[in-house]
């Protein structure tokens, strides 16, 4: 099962990485034409980002969500 695990985070890295490049190369074309933006739900922006999160090792994910606490919250 480790093979399919490395390969799925390998994959997930590659969807987030490409998705990232259309989605924004995207939303930056219309911006940038004047288009508007209304068309593009929130969420769109967001998904390749959790890919690659997914994508990830443990220990890295681990140390994104510390970093995101200590970011958001007062000490």
């Amino acid at each position: 099962m480790d093979w399919l695990e490395k390969t799925t985070k390998v994959m997930m890295l590659v969807v987030g990485y490409s998705g990232l490049l259309v989605i924004y190369f995207g939303f930056f074309y219309l911006i940038f034409s004047g288009e508007s933006t209304a068309i593009i739900p929130w969420y769109i922006l967001l998904s390749p980002w959790v890919c690659i999160y997914f994508g990830l090792s443990k220990r890295t994910q681990f140390e994104i969500m510390q970093w995101f606490i200590n970011k958001f919250t007062r000490n």
